[in-house]
């Protein structure tokens, strides 16, 4: 690049918010659409009003077993603690819905949770995993930015360090904190992930926005397990999403019957949200549905053996759980298969598959797979899924 093309880095961190700095971030923006994000933000390092929450949130142990929330103490709050010379963070909105989502893809997933037998993956999981997809394009973006500064200090993150992702993308405008705690933006609702850059030198702040969730609870009320509790409060001990994939150990009985046929993440919370009427399709091919996770059941999925399932989720963020955590996770669906009192020979079949399973299964595999097994409802009792089924919300009672 030529430098008369170049900007002048000192001018712009001089002037701030002056015509260098804009020009520059419009510049951002502009490329960044190229590479597939869908809007840009700059935020400032001060987060300190955001540290009494996050201390609470952890002193009331909702973080559960993800100890790496509490291992870094304040500095998830202090970016240029984390990453020292930190002037400014970029913070970055990515689209997920598959290309070819139908416009009334809420009703369809709401269909879905209400067949047994089917396996349902979280919408964000279908596709190729999104830390490999947003790293590379925020990477890439970094280096466009340092042709047009020249060379600066910087680090990229996609929800892979203690970093407050949703506290940044709210201050800088990328939207507000919805009370499902997810970022929610009037044009795109929350079907987003986000990413950041930090970077050492100063950048034109973007206006946060106002909060537009009014007195709708859809979220609060929707949430199988109750882990909403309070707006903006999630206690991620309850939570689907934490315990299909973060937890490791044994998922509490009584909240087992509430997962359903969820085996990876939940979207209830998304699927209830008014806002999402508005969500965006992505213009990426990284994000179209994977076949093993189009249709499959839950019987077809349960079959995998390790190298079919490590095979099958090669590229995915699914992989990440492991073969033992899917095994445990599609036993408590197929347990909760079972209460729905299915037909007797789709209810052989599915006891036949758990029995197959369990003796060369390890010892907590195996006690979720004994779980499943006793939820065979007798002859004559009625029919019972253990938990508050949920009700899709009706249009016009809850909203923005």
């Amino acid at each position: 690049m030529t430098a008369a093309l170049q900007l002048d880095r000192k001018a712009i961190t001089e002037a701030g918010a002056g015509a260098d700095g804009q020009h520059l971030l419009e510049r951002l923006r502009t490329h960044a659409k190229a590479l597939g994000f869908s809007q840009i933000g700059v935020a400032d390092v001060n987060l300190e009003a955001a540290e009494p929450g996050l201390l609470a949130w952890l002193h009331n142990g909702f973080h559960g077993e993800m100890a790496y929330m509490q291992m870094h103490g304040l500095r998830r709050a202090r970016p240029a603690e984390l990453v020292p010379g930190t002037v400014r963070v970029i913070t970055a909105r990515m689209d997920y819905l598959p290309r070819a989502t139908p416009d009334d893809w809420q009703a369809i997933e709401w269909k879905r949770l209400d067949e047994p037998a089917r396996a349902q993956v979280s919408l964000y999981a279908r596709g190729r995993d999104y830390h490999k997809v947003l790293r590379g394009r925020l990477q890439r973006l970094a280096e466009a930015l340092a042709e047009w500064v020249g060379p600066y200090g910087h680090r990229v993150f996609t929800d892979s360090a203690p970093v407050l992702e949703a506290e940044l993308a709210t201050r800088s405008g990328l939207g507000w904190r919805g009370k499902h705690t997810l970022v929610l933006d009037r044009e795109a609702g929350s079907t987003f992930f986000l990413g950041e850059i930090y970077v050492d030198f100063d950048l034109p702040l973007t206006e946060a926005t106002s909060a537009h969730c009014g007195s709708c609870t859809a979220c609060i009320d929707i949430c199988p397990t109750h882990a909403i509790v309070a707006p903006g409060q999630l206690d991620a001990r309850r939570c689907i999403s934490y315990l299909t994939i973060e937890h490791g150990g044994p998922i509490p009985v009584e909240l087992r019957p509430a997962l359903g046929n969820r085996i990876y993440g939940c979207d209830d919370c998304q699927l209830a949200c008014p806002w999402n009427r508005w969500a965006q399709r992505s213009e990426l091919p990284d994000f179209d549905v994977r076949t093993p996770f189009a249709e499959a059941t839950l019987l077809e999925l349960f079959a995998w053996d390790e190298a079919t399932f490590l095979r099958a989720t090669e590229g995915s963020a699914i992989r990440r759980i492991g073969h033992v955590r899917w095994q445990r996770n599609l036993a408590v669906a197929l347990g909760n298969a079972l209460r729905a009192r299915p037909d007797a020979d789709t209810a052989t079949t599915i006891v036949a598959a758990l029995r197959a399973r369990r003796d060369g299964a390890n010892a907590l595999v195996r006690e979720h797979i004994d779980w499943a097994l006793a939820q065979t409802v007798p002859a004559g009792a009625p029919a019972d899924a253990g938990a508050e089924a949920h009700a899709e919300p009706t249009p016009g009672t809850s909203g923005p």
